[in-house]
């Protein structure tokens, strides 16, 4: 039986947004040592508990990820180490330069703002909503 070593990066997504299966089938395709986990946040045995108490909530309104040391990372940084474990952390690098930085996390949090009804979907109180409907 052959053991997988735990993945560096555990990243959270949403499974139901169009752009973001894109992303994940990307990093997917390039994940060839298994370093990134994934985990669906919107299936429906999502369980906070399991990835550092991060609630359906938190995880619909921005990206997160769990390194291996337990560290919970959000936004842009996500992409950051994702990239980087794919072997393409250089398309990054530039985020980490001062002002560039800035602008790069406001369009991010502009995004993830818009996220939901750029993909047509509901809200996030309705998405909310829906999720405790069914549990």
């Amino acid at each position: 039986m052959t053991s997988h070593p735990s993945p560096q990066l555990t990243l959270l997504y949403d499974g139901g947004c169009p752009l973001c299966l894109r992303e994940v089938r990307f990093l997917q395709s390039r994940n060839r040592r298994q370093q990134i986990g994934f985990v669906d946040i919107d299936a429906v045995d999502y369980n906070p508990a399991d990835h550092a108490g991060i609630d359906y909530r938190q995880a619909m309104g921005r990206i997160h990820a769990i390194d291996a040391r337990g560290e919970v990372l959000r936004d842009v940084a996500v992409f950051r180490e994702a990239y980087r474990l794919v072997g393409l952390g250089w398309l990054y690098a530039p985020t980490t330069w001062p002002g560039l930085a800035m602008v790069v996390n406001r369009v991010y949090v502009f995004w993830a703002a818009r996220r939901l009804k750029w993909t047509g979907r509901p809200d996030l109180d309705q998405l909310c909503e829906d999720r405790c409907a069914r549990a």
